[in-house]
């Protein structure tokens, strides 16, 4: 009976590994069964990362999760210098793993994942540098990954006619902090912030990523609706509602946001 016991955890720790890498269940279904792998298998840690976070933001989930110190979190900040290629998604990580190699793992992912992505026969046109910006803003953006590639859609066409994208969420990336919170609310005042990743000032995209995409932002970067819209907003229910002119966007924000 004793060997039975004993064998137990191992079992579980097998089952969950087959729920996670075989079958392919919701993520959001890891999280539950963290207390499980913990029991199972106590060296190794379940680490949800959420789409749309900024690699500060990722570094403080795994701290949490890895039982990193200060020095360890500083460490993982610093060596991803380059945001948006570190793919949201649960982890199944060793608890005592180093932050280069928890970097160099979301890394893979995210060459692994791109590869899936759908991209267009033009696809040469289009960088994989300007996809990830464009994707990290839709993103942000979205209410839902249904109106992802409206969003798409409606950047295209204000990238091809020259307009400046005016996008708030570049605001909130600029400034963005640990203290005041990395998404604050955008102001008026904040259109004037001195920042080349103010979309308000600049024209063209920010000189990088603003956050980390999922799988279905980087598509609809690639992969825009056709639209004749240049602006859009969200109602109070988070329903898009697009617009072709400015004077259309003022009649939609006077009907949908007052």
């Amino acid at each position: 009976m004793r060997k039975y016991i004993l064998l137990f955890p191992i079992i579980l720790f097998l089952i969950v590994l087959s729920i996670v890498f075989y079958y392919k269940f919701d993520p959001s279904l890891l999280k539950q069964l963290s207390f499980y792998v913990n029991l199972a298998n106590p060296y190794m840690r379940i680490v949800k990362v959420n789409e749309g976070l900024r690699k500060e933001e990722i570094a403080e989930v795994v701290a949490e999760k890895l039982d990193w110190d200060e020095q360890d979190k500083e460490s993982f900040i610093k060596s991803a210098r380059v945001e948006g290629h570190y793919f949201p998604k649960t982890y199944l990580i060793y608890k005592d793993e180093t932050p280069s190699v928890v970097l160099e793992t979301m890394r893979d992912e995210f060459k692994a994942q791109m590869s899936k992505v759908k991209k267009p026969k033009s696809k040469k046109i289009i960088s994989e540098d300007t996809a990830l910006k464009i994707a990290s803003i839709i993103q942000r953006e979205a209410a839902g990954k249904r109106d992802m590639a409206l969003i798409s859609g409606i950047i295209w066409n204000r990238i091809f006619s020259g307009m400046k994208l005016q996008i708030d969420a570049t605001l909130q990336y600029a400034k963005g902090s640990e203290e005041a919170g990395w998404w604050e609310e955008v102001t008026p005042a904040d259109k004037k912030i001195k920042s080349s990743y103010n979309t308000y000032l600049h024209e063209g995209l920010p000189p990088g990523a603003i956050a980390n995409p999922g799988s279905a932002a980087i598509a609809a970067a690639y992969n825009p609706e056709k639209t004749s819209c240049l602006f859009y907003l969200h109602d109070k229910q988070r329903r898009i509602h697009c617009a072709k002119t400015y004077e259309e966007h003022k009649k939609n924000i006077d009907i949908y946001l007052k």
